[in-house]
C-alpha cells in the first residue's frame, strides 16, 4: 500500500509532505493498521517490532486530527525520548502545525501549551498537568502512549496507567493509540483500551537472534563463525562487526562494566578506523570535554578518540546526546551501555551484544533479566537502509548455558505485562489527585475509577479494597481529605499537595517537621527532604559508614535524629552531597567522594530542588517562618552555588563555575558586568560566552571581541 493511495483518507497536503520526504510505500504493519481503522479514529494498540513504523502511525492519526482542528498529546517515558520526538514532530511546521514540549516543573499549570497542536510530554508531566487542571486537556482529540509496556514498571507504570485512565474519562471520544515493540498480552491491553489490535513480527531489516558459544553464533537454524580470535567474546563480536562495516551496541549489567568494556573494545579496534574517521572522533571528543571538566568526561573523551563510548545514567545528559549523535553519524563504532539505552531511543546497530543476561537484585541476588527487556535490547539490531540484516547475540560460557539461553530467550516470547498499581505506595498520590481533581467524589466513584484502570481489568475489586481503605484513612488522618455523607473532598492542603506532585507521605513528613522546627540550618532542610520517600538516597558503601556517622554525630543538633542504621546514614550521605553542591565544591570532587556520576548529580539536584520548593510552599501554607530560607535554598540547589552568586547565575550560559570566576574577579552583579571591559570578561569565560552575557544585558559588543 502506498501513502499516495490514501487520498480519500488523508489531506492532500499531508500526503504531499510524506511523499516529498521520501515516504511513500507503507510497511505491512502500517497497512494493516490502516485497514483496522486508525485513520477512522479507532483506538489502537500497535504491537510491532522496533523500526517497523509505529511512530508513523501515530503521526498519521495526530496530523489528520490536527489538520481538522484537533489537538494531540504524545506521552513518552523519558525526557531524552521526548526531545527526540519533539525534534521529529517539529518538521511538521511545514504543514503549519505547532509542536510544544514539556517535561519538568511538575507544579506549573503550563496553560501556554494549549496554543500548540501537538504536545510532547513525559507521563509524569502529563499527570501533573491533569492535577493542575489545565484548560486545554479536555480538548484533546488524539492521545498517544509510546512504550506502553512500561505499565509493567513498578516505578513508572502506575503513573502512566492512572494518567491514561483519567485522559480516557476526560476525553471519552478521543482516539487512543498505544505503541510498543514487546507485549506478551497485547490483546489484554487492547481490551482495556477498547482498541483494535495490530500485532506483527514483520521488520524492515531481518533480525537474527542467536547465542555465541566458542567461536560460533548459534541461530535457530544456522551457525556463523566469527573471525576475531580475541579471548573476550564481547570484544571478538565487536571486532567482527566492525570488520564487516557495521556498528554494535554492547549491553552490560552495570555502569562500571560498560566503562571497562568501552575501554577494552577501543583498544582492540583503534587500528581499524581510517584517518578521516579518527579526525571526526577527535572533534567529537573535543565536544565532550567542552561540556564539563570531570574525570568521567575525560575518560569518555579518551575512549571516543579510539572509536568507542560508554552510555549510562551517570553521564551528563549532554554527553549522552553527543554520543548518540556520533553513533548515528557512524563515527562511534561501538557503545557499551546499560539497558536504559533500549528504552525507545532511535539508536539501531548492525549487531546487539548482550554480555550479561543477569543483574544484581538487592532482594534476590543475581537474577535473570526478563525476556521482555532482552527483546527490547534485541530490537535495536538492524539499521533500516544501512544493514542487510541485524543480529542480536547472547553469550554462553558452556553448553548447558547455550541450551538455556536458546530456550529461555531466543525461542521465548515476552512475558505478560501486569499492572503495578495495587500497592499503598503506588496509590497514595494517585488517590489524592483523583479526589482533588474531581475524578471521584465518593468512595463508590473511587472504586469505579480504579475498576476502569488496567489493574481493574486484571484483578477483582476485592483484591484492592483494603489498600484503598488504608490510603483513605491515611489521607483523612493527615488532613488532606475528608469524607462526610458518602462524599469525598480534598482539603486545601490536599489540593496543594496534589498540585505539588509529591507523595502525601512526603508531605506529611515535611509538615510535621515544619511544625516542630525552631531554627533550622541548611543541613536541617536538606536532611528533611532526604527523609522523604520521593528522594532517592545515595548508595551506602561499606567504607562510607564511618565518615558519614562521624559527620552525623558532629552535626547532631542540625539533624532530625542520629541513628547508626544504613537507611539513616544513606539519608545523611545524600544531604552531605547537596551541602557540598551548594558550597561550590568542584564537581569532580563530589563525584569522587560520593561515588556517583555527573548525571546522578543532575538527577538528584532536580529532585531536591522540587522537594525544597514543595517545602517552601507548605511552609507558606502553614504560615511558618521558613519560607524565604527554603525558597533561597531552591535557587542554590538549582545552580550549585553560594548565596553571593544568585544574581549572576540568572544570566543564560553562566553556571556555577563561570559565575564564581566573574564574582572573584570583581564582577559581582549585572551593573558591574555592563560597565566592564568586554575583553576582560572574555578572558574569564571565553569570547563566545562574554558576547552572550553582554547582549543579554543590552550592551553592544565590540567587533574585535566577536
Amino acid at each position: 500500500m502506498k501513502i499516495s493511495e490514501l487520498f480519500d483518507q488523508l489531506p492532500q497536503s499531508l500526503i504531499r509532505f510524506y511523499v516529498d520526504s521520501g515516504f511513500d510505500e507503507l510497511y505491512p504493519p502500517q497497512a494493516d493498521a490502516i485497514l483496522h481503522g486508525i485513520l477512522d479514529g479507532k483506538n489502537m494498540v500497535a504491537a510491532i517490532p522496533t523500526a517497523s513504523g509505529k511512530t508513523l502511525l501515530a503521526e498519521f492519526a495526530m496530523l489528520k486530527s490536527v489538520l481538522s482542528g484537533g489537538k494531540a498529546l504524545y506521552i513518552v517515558p523519558l525526557r531524552a525520548l521526548a526531545s527526540e520526538k519533539f525534534d521529529r514532530f517539529s518538521e511538521f511546521k511545514k504543514l503549519g502545525i505547532k509542536v510544544g514540549i514539556s517535561t519538568g516543573d511538575f507544579d506549573q499549570k503550563d496553560e501556554w501549551l494549549g496554543t500548540y497542536d501537538i504536545i510532547v510530554a513525559t507521563s509524569e508531566k502529563a499527570d501533573s498537568l491533569l492535577r493542575n487542571e489545565v484548560s486545554w486537556m479536555p480538548h484533546l482529540t488524539v492521545i498517544v502512549a509510546d512504550e506502553i509496556h512500561l505499565i509493567n514498571s513498578a516505578d513508572r507504570g502506575p503513573t502512566l496507567e492512572i494518567t491514561l485512565t483519567k485522559l480516557m474519562k476526560l476525553n471519552p471520544v478521543a482516539q487512543i493509540l498505544a505503541l510498543s515493540a514487546t507485549i506478551g498480552n497485547a490483546d489484554e491491553l487492547a481490551g482495556w483500551l477498547n482498541a483494535e489490535l495490530v500485532k506483527s513480527d514483520w521488520r524492515p531489516v531481518e533480525l537474527r537472534e542467536g547465542v555465541l558459544f566458542g567461536r560460533a553464533i548459534n541461530f535457530v537454524n544456522a551457525k556463523k563463525e566469527i573471525s576475531s580470535k580475541n579471548k573476550d567474546e564481547a570484544i571478538a563480536l565487536s571486532m567482527d562487526t566492525i570488520w564487516e562495516g557495521g556498528q554494535c551496541l554492547i549491553f552490560t549489567n552495570t555502569r562500571r562494566n560498560s566503562e571497562s568494556m568501552a575501554k577494552s573494545v577501543g583498544r582492540a579496534i583503534k587500528g581499524m578506523i581510517d584517518s578521516e574517521g579518527l579526525a571526526g572522533l577527535m572533534n567529537l571528543a573535543g565536544e565532550i570535554r567542552e561540556v564539563g571538566e570531570t574525570d568521567l568526561g575525560e575518560k569518555l573523551a579518551s575512549y571516543i578518540e579510539k572509536g568507542t563510548a560508554f552510555h549510562h545514567a551517570g553521564l551528563h545528559s549532554e554527553h549522552r546526546r553527543i554520543i548518540e549523535g556520533g553513533f548515528r553519524s557512524n563515527l562511534v563504532k561501538a557503545i557499551a551501555c546499560t539497558p536504559t539505552l533500549a528504552s525507545g531511543l532511535n539508536l539501531p546497530a548492525r549487531r546487539v551484544i548482550i554480555r550479561n543476561y543477569k543483574r544484581y537484585d538487592l532482594n534476590f541476588g543475581s537474577t535473570p533479566i526478563p525476556v521482555l527487556e532482552i527483546k527490547q535490547m534485541c530490537g535495536r539490531a538492524g539499521r533500516p537502509g544501512l544493514d542487510p540484516y541485524g543480529e542480536s547475540v547472547l553469550i554462553a560460557r558452556n553448553l548447558d548455558e547455550l541450551n538455556e539461553l536458546m530456550e529461555n530467550y531466543v525461542l521465548a516470547y515476552p512475558e505478560r505485562i501486569w499492572s503495578k498499581l495495587g500497592t499503598e505506595n503506588a496509590l497514595r498520590t494517585h488517590i489524592l489527585s483523583t479526589i482533588a481533581t474531581g475524578f471521584a467524589l465518593s468512595r463508590s466513584e473511587l472504586f469505579d475509577f480504579i475498576e476502569a484502570t488496567f489493574y481493574g481489568s486484571q484483578q477483582e475489586r476485592w483484591s484492592i479494597e483494603h489498600v484503598i481503605d488504608a490510603v483513605l484513612e491515611f489521607l483523612e488522618s493527615e488532613g488532606m481529605s475528608t469524607e462526610s455523607d458518602g462524599e469525598l473532598h480534598a482539603t486545601q492542603l490536599g489540593k496543594l499537595v496534589s498540585k505539588l506532585y509529591i507523595d502525601p507521605l512526603s508531605a506529611s513528613i515535611i509538615i510535621n517537621a515544619l511544625k516542630s522546627m525552631q531554627d533550622p540550618t541548611l543541613l536541617t532542610l536538606l536532611h528533611l527532604v532526604c527523609r522523604t520517600p520521593d528522594m532517592r538516597k545515595l548508595y551506602l558503601r561499606s567504607k562510607d559508614c564511618i565518615w558519614v556517622q562521624n559527620f552525623a554525630e558532629e552535626h547532631d543538633r542540625e539533624l532530625f535524629y542520629v541513628d547508626g542504621d544504613e537507611w539513616f546514614l544513606a539519608e545523611v550521605k545524600t544531604a552531605m552531597m547537596f551541602l557540598d553542591w551548594i558550597d561550590e565544591v568542584e564537581e569532580n570532587d563530589i563525584i569522587t567522594r560520593f561515588g556517583i556520576g555527573p548525571g546522578d548529580i543532575r538527577t538528584l539536584t532536580e529532585t531536591a530542588e522540587w522537594l525544597v520548593h514543595s517545602t517552601a510552599e507548605l511552609s507558606a501554607f502553614l504560615k511558618r517562618p521558613f519560607t524565604k530560607d527554603a525558597r533561597r535554598l531552591v535557587m542554590r540547589i538549582k545552580y550549585g552555588i553560594n548565596q553571593d552568586l544568585l544574581k549572576l547565575v540568572t544570566l543564560r550560559g553562566v553556571g556555577r563555575v563561570r559565575a564564581r570566576r566573574l564574582y572573584d574577579a570583581g564582577f559581582t552583579d549585572h551593573n558591574k558586568l555592563k560597565n566592564a571591559d568586554p575583553k576582560k570578561i572574555g578572558e574569564l569565560v571565553g569570547n563566545k560566552i562574554a558576547i552572550n552575557i553582554l547582549e543579554q544585558l543590552g550592551v553592544s559588543v565590540d567587533e574585535k571581541l566577536k
